[in-house]
């Protein structure tokens, strides 16, 4: 369910998989928003003004102007802020408790395993100075398991919770760079469709393209 509203969403992000999260999101939801660039490359993270939004100084974080009872709002980490957005909207996140669950399962994945040790793998195949082969490998390994996962619950489900959900769109903007983390889809069938149907929605290439 879409919906609008009269004053926009500050956006707090970068490009990265976690910043593109939000964009897709609040385009999906079709929610006017204004993009804040928070270059991290330069450590704008650390500046107190977005440290009073994010106080882990990571991207994303949000500021709804139209929060609950009409005053402002700030969230900040994506699972937080993709499920903040579908209560507000009741758009990709149901409220039948047994279908929310699933997303929430989905969701909690994302956040807690697939980015953290896709972002390991990031981190030491490409920008670690020391290229450390036991942390390469270490992280290469445990990127393709988490990818057999996915692999394995999309075998008999069109989306990682049934619909089409914010746990998809959690888990898209990390599996978009599966090349970067050592992980090649040809053994991946189902992840590979999931994949593309999802980068040819059009609010997912909006979102993509808003940062």
């Amino acid at each position: 369910m879409a919906v609008t509203t009269a004053r926009p969403i500050e956006l707090y992000t970068w490009s990265t998989p976690n910043g593109w999260k939000i964009p897709i999101m609040l385009e999906e939801c079709g929610l006017p928003y204004r993009v804040v660039p928070v270059n991290i490359g330069k450590g704008e993270q650390m500046a107190p003004d977005f440290l009073a939004i994010s106080p882990n100084n990571k991207i994303p974080a949000i500021v709804d102007p139209d929060g609950p009872g009409g005053a402002p709002i700030s969230v900040f980490e994506s699972g937080a802020i993709l499920q903040y957005l579908g209560r507000k909207t009741g758009c990709l996140y149901p409220s039948d408790e047994r279908a929310r669950t699933a997303v929430d399962e989905w969701l909690f994945w994302q956040v807690g395993g697939l980015g953290p040790m896709l972002g390991q793998a990031h981190h030491f195949r490409i920008y670690a100075q020391d290229k450390i082969p036991y942390a390469i490998d270490r992280f290469t390994e445990e990127a393709k398991r988490l990818y057999g996962v996915l692999d394995r619950r999309l075998a008999d489900h069109e989306y990682l919770a049934d619909a089409y959900s914010i746990a998809d769109i959690a888990a898209l903007t990390w599996a978009k760079f599966h090349g970067k983390q050592g992980v090649e889809l040809q053994s991946l069938p189902n992840v590979r469709r999931w994949l593309d149907a999802l980068l040819a929605r059009p609010a997912v290439q909006r979102g993509l393209a808003a940062i």
